[in-house]
């Protein structure tokens, strides 16, 4: 079994710190290995930003995502870079108020869900800035990639300290948003 997971958006919404959380997740607190890398343009804040994480069972023979199991965008820019590059009955996640998919983009074959994880940030929490763990928690309960309860440990392990319990009602909201979808 192995899992590559695209998360994708733009510099200052935390997709790298994201990706850390679900490799640590996977790695410390699943049980399975886990190699997560990331990239972002020069611009750092605002410029184009993605961390993809391999989730296995078995020993990871490569390091790097070679086509997508999961693909979350969180902007547009990332959707149109990386918006075709998913594997067949694979799983696209985008933030429904930032990213538009253009009608039949997907034809059928991968599984598609529009959340608004920015606003759920903003309208429950307060704080644009934890959309990352509103995504992470309709992640985890979309593709049980990993379990609940070690997502809530490595987001306790890996959140600035004075933060954990906003983050992890923003994850709540985003696990518990899919149970509604």
């Amino acid at each position: 079994m192995r899992k590559e997971v695209r998360i994708s958006g733009f510099g200052g919404q935390g997709v790298v710190l994201a990706g850390v959380i679900l490799g640590r997740s996977a790695a410390l607190y699943d049980g399975k290995n886990a190699v997560q890398t990331q990239s972002y343009g020069p611009e750092a804040r605002g410029g184009a930003s993605k961390s993809e994480v391999v989730i296995s069972e078995e020993e990871i023979d490569y390091p790097k995502v070679i086509k997508p199991d999961v693909l979350v965008c969180m902007s547009q820019q990332a959707f149109d870079k990386y918006g075709r590059d998913i594997k067949d009955e694979g799983t696209v996640i985008v933030d429904r108020d930032l990213v538009t998919v253009p009608e039949n983009f997907y034809n059928g074959n991968v599984k598609l869900y529009k959340i608004p994880f920015t606003d759920i940030a903003y309208k429950d929490i307060g704080l644009k800035i934890v959309a990352n763990m509103v995504m992470l928690g309709a992640l985890v309960r979309i593709t049980g990639v990993v379990s609940k309860e070690a997502m809530r440990k490595a987001i306790l392990d890996s959140v600035p300290k004075g933060t954990e319990k906003k983050n992890l009602i923003a994850f709540e909201k985003g696990y518990d948003y899919i149970n509604e979808y």
